[in-house]
């Protein structure tokens, strides 16, 4: 499962979006360091379900009427404060908690109401692009002191006739959460000395960087986007050059406290919702700010934030397999009752492994359910395909 952290400053509204994501019973309050452990839970990236090319819907527990939510592990922990590659704050237990993220969603005080710290402020008073700096300066602080603590190990091994830099570093790199393939990746586009003893504090800054990058890309996620002043969200857009998506994390979890009432009508990523059942005149009111902001942006974006995560930064597609190619089922007759994220390029056999080790292995070949046709085992897969996998195992 792909797992997305939450990343940024104490009271941004990190713990309000992951409540809101995973409905999760979490400590919410406006002063720093709400968050003290680790919060992990499950929340859904949005995707069209293939059942909508059907005459009847799937039924699944996961799609509400063609839209189909697909699990993602998400985590919420401390906040991050200047300095907390240091330990200051609750820094190290943060950083630490990144190494095993496929992406960050980094929550930004679009607002400009706290400061650094996570402190109340006069509303406007904090420039939030400073915040994206810091924040993103510390990540990359962290994973520099992680390589040059164990830079003398790699010295060690450097005296060893068969010797080999690359291969040292991707030893060091692969524990921090890096894949062999983006270690090597990361190789290519940085020069470096090929003695570790001639290298510097800024060699090994520059790799960290480069290799934080290619590792934990970020979505900016501008919250508390209904106070921010004009323009703040494109300033962030311009001045950064990362994606940014304005939410309201607030009005997302009013909404899904709405729907678990039963007097709100709102699936995650929809741009409006409807009102169900009789609420007092302030309820109302607070509903109809919360349309006003979804009308300017589109929706919340909290499950928009998701997806970008999930299929745009990590550029993953959605799979379906089914057993029974003409009628979209498993062996109990559930239609469609299973969805894969997994990355652009994925082959069959790659879902085949996805589905189990014992079917990729027996992996004999495959068809494309929609044409029910046999497709070649090269085959790039595509958005909402539906494959059923011919395999020696059961």
């Amino acid at each position: 499962m792909l797992s997305i952290a939450l990343a940024g400053k104490p009271n941004a509204g990190k713990s309000t979006f992951y409540k809101a994501a995973t409905l999760a019973d979490v400590d919410i309050a406006n002063y720093p360091f709400t968050t003290i452990d680790a919060n992990r839970g499950v929340t859904h990236a949005r995707t069209r379900c293939p059942c909508l090319d059907r005459e009847e819907r799937c039924g699944d527990e996961h799609c509400h009427d063609g839209k189909r939510y697909v699990p993602v592990e998400l985590y919420d922990v401390a906040g991050l404060v200047p300095g907390a590659h240091e330990g200051r704050g609750l820094g190290n237990q943060f950083l630490d908690e990144l190494s095993n993220a496929d992406a960050i969603l980094h929550v930004v005080d679009a607002s400009g109401a706290t400061n650094e710290e996570g402190e109340p402020v006069e509303p406007g008073s904090y420039d939030p692009v400073d915040e994206v700096t810091f924040i993103e300066e510390e990540m990359n602080q962290w994973l520099a002191g992680i390589v040059a603590r164990n830079w003398e190990s790699v010295q060690r091994k450097s005296r060893s006739p068969d010797f080999d830099l690359d291969d040292a570093l991707t030893d060091l790199l692969t524990g921090f959460g890096a894949s062999e393939y983006d270690v090597a990746a990361v190789l290519r586009e940085v020069e470096y000395p090929e003695d570790p003893i001639q290298w510097t504090d800024e060699d090994r800054e520059r790799l960290a960087r480069e290799l934080r990058a290619r590792t934990k890309p970020i979505v900016l996620v501008a919250n508390k986007v209904d106070a921010a002043p004009d323009g703040t969200v494109e300033r962030l857009r311009e001045e950064t050059g990362k994606t940014v998506v304005p939410a309201t994390a607030d009005g997302e979890l009013a909404l899904r406290k709405g729907v678990e009432a039963g007097v709100v009508d709102y699936d995650p990523g929809d741009e409006d919702f409807e009102i169900l059942g009789d609420l007092s005149g302030s309820q109302e009111q607070g509903l109809e700010k919360i349309r006003e902001v979804m009308t300017e942006y589109g929706g919340t974006g909290v499950q928009d934030a998701l997806d970008e995560a999930v299929y745009g930064l990590l550029d993953h597609l959605t799979a379906f397999p089914v057993q029974n190619e003409s009628k979209w089922t498993d062996g109990q007759g559930n239609v469609l009752p299973d969805a894969f994220l997994l990355p652009r390029g994925s082959t069959p056999r790659d879902l085949a492994y996805a589905v189990h080790s014992d079917i990729g292995d027996g992996y004999l070949h495959a068809v494309d359910a929609r044409e029910n046709r046999r497709i070649s085992d090269e085959q790039e897969l595509e958005e909402g395909d539906v494959i059923k996998i011919v395999s020696t195992a059961k």
